[in-house]
């Protein structure tokens, strides 16, 4: 089940979002108190309550903005239970000052915003005997063995338990609850309005990872990366998963650089079955692969890696998506063994994609030239890769058939910028723009004006993302699903 927060400073707008939620489907929401602007009117509140709540009046230390007395705050809290709401939530160090009365269930609750207690069982122990009917703790995520520990607790408490790790870190505390037997957990009403550090909206949490559909047999796939919280891939492989009817999730890991072998150590444990890996992580990566594709090898960086058994298997998908995306324009032979021989290709950037392009390039005959903004990196990709570094003021010299931007520039919001500039451009040139939010930059822009072949960042994520559904599953990939999911997701105007 979960519980939808609502905090609002207006007695009426938060009925009507109360109201609005129960509407919509909402099991159970929960009411702040200590948002309400003004004197706080109970009875207007829950008498004519549309559906079950926790009322919660949290203190500022506890991460709530109550600022009237304790006194007041404790009256409250009294004053919800005689009137019999479902819940109350109460804090652990004052739960003995508010005794049981009626029908109430009593949530006791502790919050730890610096971090993840180490004995989480003996705490946990502590709180059940304040006459609780559930234990909350909600604390800090600060590396993602703290993960583990929290859902572990929860799935071995003899007590109801909910076990929440704050922070983007800890999201998918939020996500498995149901899975490891929690009560319920806690969503906010809208992605603008969060009460607590990584709090997912009720609507991801209904419609994105289908929370009461998370069961023992649900098979978990994810992306692992720093950060992670605004990236398509759950959106994307989650639609791909429920159009083919696979008891499947797509979570999002967010793994610090740092704490990127405790995540791998994790993984069984939680019975995780292949990421998506992203930056910072895509050549520490291949170092915990106990296989790995040549390709990858070659290029020094995964984006995707399956568990199979005892083995960690390796896999770049980029490098596979955009040959494809370059086969196919170039109208390339493929029993030839240097299809691109005579090639001039211009790569912008020197990043984990620039790597990955500029090694399937060069294995394929290609004369590849490498710019970036940073020439420290430009020369270290090529004279690994085996190309051409110039600095990037010289970017418009070469005479090429193929550029590539493998940079951030022309992403969202930076939508005015360009990485080449349009008078280089010639209708025999060939552009490939791996960004895909917005699929139309203004290179791209530039591009169809000069009469140029095009290939877009949309065309290289949908068959990245298919090769690995395809490594995930097994099954081939929805293609029209995952171009139709990712077009409108960074549209401007919504797709039907």
């Amino acid at each position: 089940m979960i519980c939808v927060s609502l905090g609002r400073a207006r007695h009426k707008r938060m009925i009507a979002e109360h109201k609005y939620l129960v509407e919509q489907g909402a099991e159970l929401v929960e009411l702040r108190l200590d948002f309400i602007g003004r004197a706080v009117n109970l009875k207007r509140l829950i008498d004519d309550r549309p559906g079950p709540v926790v009322v919660t009046c949290r203190r500022r230390e506890d991460g709530g903005r109550w600022m009237k007395s304790e006194k007041e705050r404790m009256m409250l809290l009294r004053s919800a239970i005689a009137a019999g709401v479902e819940y109350v939530d109460i804090e652990a160090d004052v739960a003995s000052q508010i005794p049981r009365y009626g029908k109430t269930k009593r949530v006791i609750s502790y919050h730890e915003f610096t971090q993840t207690p180490d004995d989480l069982e003996s705490l946990a122990a502590a709180m059940a005997e304040e006459d609780a009917d559930i234990v909350k703790i909600a604390s800090m995520a600060t590396t993602f063995s703290d993960n583990v520990r929290m859902l572990e607790l929860v799935k071995n408490a003899k007590q109801p338990t909910i076990g929440i790790c704050m922070g983007e870190i800890g999201m998918i505390t939020r996500i498995l609850g149901e899975r490891v037997g929690s009560p319920f957990t806690y969503a906010t009403y809208s992605a603008d309005k969060k009460l607590a550090p990584g709090q997912l909206n009720w609507k991801e949490m209904t419609e994105l990872y289908r929370y009461k559909q998370i069961n023992s047999e649900t098979e978990l796939f994810g992306i692992v990366g720093d950060p992670v919280a605004d990236n398509y891939a759950p959106l994307v492989h989650n639609t791909a998963f429920y159009e083919q009817d696979l008891n499947a999730r797509f979570l999002p890991f967010r793994v610090p650089s740092n704490d990127l072998h405790k995540f791998m150590q994790s993984v069984r444990d939680l019975k995780i079955s292949g990421v998506s890996v992203a930056a910072p992580h895509s050549q520490a990566g291949l170092e915990y692969c106990t296989q790995a594709e040549s390709s990858a090898s070659g290029i020094g960086s995964i984006n995707t890696m399956v568990y199979q058994g005892k083995d960690n298997l390796g896999y770049n998908t980029d490098y596979r998506a955009a040959m494809d995306c370059i086969s196919e324009k170039l109208k390339l032979k493929k029993d030839v063994e240097k299809p691109m021989q005579g090639v001039n290709v211009l790569i912008l950037g020197a990043g984990d994609v620039a790597r990955a392009i500029a090694w399937g390039l060069r294995h394929r005959g290609a004369d590849v030239t490498v710019a970036s903004r940073t020439m420290d990196n430009t020369r270290v990709l090529a004279s690994e890769i085996g190309c051409r570094a110039i600095e990037w003021d010289q970017r418009h010299e070469p005479k090429i058939n193929l550029l590539i931007n493998a940079t951030p520039i022309g992403m969202h919001p930076d939508l005015d910028r360009s990485p080449y500039d349009a008078s280089a451009m010639t209708q025999f040139l060939v552009v490939f723009d791996c960004v895909f939010n917005p699929e139309s930059t203004l290179l791209i822009k530039y591009a169809r004006k000069h009469g140029c072949r095009i290939i877009t960042g949309v065309d290289m994520f949908v068959r990245q993302a298919a090769y690995q559904h395809k490594l995930f599953t097994g099954q081939d990939a929805p293609m029209a699903t995952l171009r139709k999911t990712i077009k409108n997701a960074t549209s401007p105007v919504r797709l039907n």
